[in-house]
């Protein structure tokens, strides 16, 4: 489930509205963002299957002025290093002219169909800031078919600190309304950004 916003207050609300531990999210997202206000926040709980366990874990996004901060918090079961269940939570605050790119991918059916502001069915919010890169490789070759010349590497770069995915099916159609308009309140906060300089 995902919950959008823009107060101080509401983020509390919607840290405990997810259910997830949140005394110990709130705790973390609150001494991240410390006393500055909360233009925007996005609040997702993502619950995966893992063989024979079911795992879940929470993704706080929130905008302030000059900053996005993103908190995850995971449960672990039992191991090795602890006799009893735990969670891990981090934070990270990154400055907003930081912020390299911002992608929102929309998943629409019958795109032929398709009448302007209707909901995706799907969307994948994208963001990243340089903290995370994935590089891809594979051999290269030239268009000779018959050629054995080791012709080195080819591949491609990419910059993915946080991807989140919310679709109608699984989260509802307010998450993927609310995931849209965190992206949006994103995107314009860089632009600003950029634009002034910062």
């Amino acid at each position: 489930m995902a919950k959008t916003g823009t107060t101080t207050q509401g983020l509390r609300a919607a840290i405990e509205r997810s259910g997830y531990y949140p005394a110990l999210v709130a705790e973390a997202v609150e001494a991240a963002v410390g006393g500055e206000p909360v233009a925007s926040y996005l609040v997702h709980q993502e619950t995966t299957f893992d063989s024979n366990e079911v795992r879940r874990h929470v993704t706080v996004l929130v905008l302030t002025e000059h900053r996005f901060i993103v908190s995850h918090t995971d449960e672990q079961a039992a191991d090795t290093s602890s006799p009893t269940p735990y969670a891990t939570t981090s934070t990270e605050s990154v400055k907003l002219e930081r912020i390299s790119s911002a992608v929102v991918s929309r998943v629409v059916a019958n795109p032929e169909k398709y009448v302007p502001g209707t909901l995706p069915r799907e969307v994948v919010l994208t963001i990243g800031w340089g903290a995370v890169s994935r590089i891809d490789l594979e051999p290269a070759a030239c268009g000779d078919s018959n050629c054995e010349a080791d012709h080195g590497y080819t591949g491609s770069s990419t910059a993915d600190d946080l991807s989140l995915r919310v679709s109608e099916a699984g989260d509802g159609p307010d998450a993927v309304r609310q995931t849209l308009a965190f992206a949006q309140s994103l995107s314009e906060a860089t632009a600003a950004t950029a634009a002034s300089g910062r």
